[in-house]
């Protein structure tokens, strides 16, 4: 059977004007993607730190465990190197990778216990690029006055899963001010990323988190 023109007609600026909309909902569904990751996993990492049942060592092994999970670290860990990471070797790059991974789990662990007895609650994300979004929530505690805290996730999708690459509070990426800090103590220190390992590890133990 053979469509009549006008019918074909018709039939052809239907599917012109459909098909966009078919192509658009796949990546209209990510950011809900980065937004069931972040919503889910927080509350998971906040449930971890307010658990009276678990001992510190206890506490610090699950939150560890699934921080990693979450996290790229080693895309974190070379980003803060900033212009340094170019002239250093391999085994220091190496090294550093290491020890970032050891003060960027206290850091957060940290971070992230200041408000355990707050609420998450996601508000929305913005696409950076199809596979960049900051995902919007607040913090909010019932039995305080005090305006909900701001804080934003950036989660990353091109690695074939969801991954955390950067938290912000209030407006501040903590690994813009960690490579801001990084890139200041190499300047005064000659280049030398050994100096920076020594120092976050000193920085990760004193934070609770021993090296490994």
């Amino acid at each position: 059977m053979r469509l009549s023109k006008p019918l074909m007609r018709r039939t052809f600026l239907m599917a012109a004007a459909v098909s966009p909309l078919l192509m658009a909902a796949p990546a209209l569904a990510v950011p809900n993607v980065a937004e069931s990751f972040v919503d889910e996993n927080i509350h998971k990492g906040l449930d971890i730190l307010k658990d009276k049942r678990l001992d510190s060592v206890q506490r610090r092994d699950q939150f560890e465990g699934l921080l990693l999970s979450l996290v790229d670290v080693r895309r974190i860990a070379l980003f803060t190197l900033g212009q340094y990471r170019r002239s250093a070797s391999p085994d220091d790059v190496e090294a550093f990778v290491a020890a970032f991974k050891n003060y960027a789990t206290a850091e957060y662990q940290s971070y992230f216990s200041k408000y355990t007895n707050q609420t998450l609650k996601v508000m929305g994300s913005t696409e950076v690029k199809p596979t960049d979004f900051i995902v919007q929530t607040q913090l909010m505690d019932s039995s305080s006055n005090q305006p909900p805290a701001e804080v934003d996730f950036r989660v990353r999708t091109d690695t074939g899963k969801p991954v955390l690459v950067d938290v912000a509070y209030q407006g501040i990426w903590l690994s813009l001010e960690q490579r801001d800090q990084f890139v200041s103590f190499l300047g005064q220190n000659n280049g030398n990323l050994r100096s920076l390992v020594a120092h976050l590890s000193d920085l990760a133990v004193n934070m609770g988190k021993p090296t490994q």
